[in-house]
């Protein structure tokens, strides 16, 4: 998940480092240990199983120092997932547009459905269904910044005069993502390569782009 170990994140390096809270800067450090110990504990214990408590005793640090940086365990949980998100889920750039669709949508799959972040993406989805106000954070925080990033291998080929301009990006990202999640979040069918593909296909054959692959 692109963070260090909870364990060498509780020891700390030096005394004169260990900044688990002060007002004027975080430790990075003991920040690193929350979000770990957060997704770790989510995955062993569940939604209800996670407490502040336990996060805190997991990362080694002071409840009173989780307070400081979250107001709830979600709160602690959404920003795990979205630290997550930005570095899986950002499409990678091989010139090519079918490569880079392919490659996004086995990775968006394998990330929800075989990753740690995945069970606290399914996690925070069913919590939001009960807290309108924690839906509105996860949507601002989380999907409208990963449309944005579902849309640069579009981007990307508009510049390189692979797709047309007027292209309507919105209503193509949702054809693309949107049975991926559907499958994850409704159906439990299974999201393997070969669908993502299919989803790819689909959308090459809509936008004339089956001679470029």
């Amino acid at each position: 998940m692109g963070r260090g170990s909870t364990a060498a994140a509780a020891a700390g390096p030096v005394p004169a480092a260990r900044h688990h809270g002060n007002r004027h800067g975080r430790s990075e450090q003991a920040r690193q240990a929350v979000l770990e110990a957060a997704d770790d504990l989510l995955v062993e214990k569940g939604f209800t199983g996670v407490t502040i408590e336990g996060i805190a005793a997991r990362a080694g640090v002071a409840k009173q120092t989780v307070y400081r940086w979250w107001k709830t365990k979600t709160d602690v949980l959404l920003d795990a997932f979205l630290q997550d998100a930005a570095e899986a889920l950002t499409p990678p750039d091989h010139g090519d547009l079918a490569q880079d669709l392919r490659a996004h949508l086995r990775q968006l799959a394998l990330f929800l459905t075989r990753s740690d972040a995945g069970a606290v993406f399914k996690a925070l989805i069913g919590h939001a269904q009960h807290d309108p106000a924690f839906a509105a954070a996860l949507r601002s925080g989380y999907l409208d910044a990963q449309r944005r990033r579902d849309r640069l291998p579009l981007e990307r080929a508009v510049e390189r005069g692979q797709l047309a301009a007027g292209l309507d990006m919105a209503a193509e990202i949702d054809l693309l993502v949107g049975p991926v999640y559907h499958r994850v979040l409704v159906t439990a069918e299974p999201v393997d390569q070969a669908f993502t593909d299919r989803l790819v296909e689909a959308f090459l054959h809509r936008a004339g782009e089956m001679g470029n692959r």
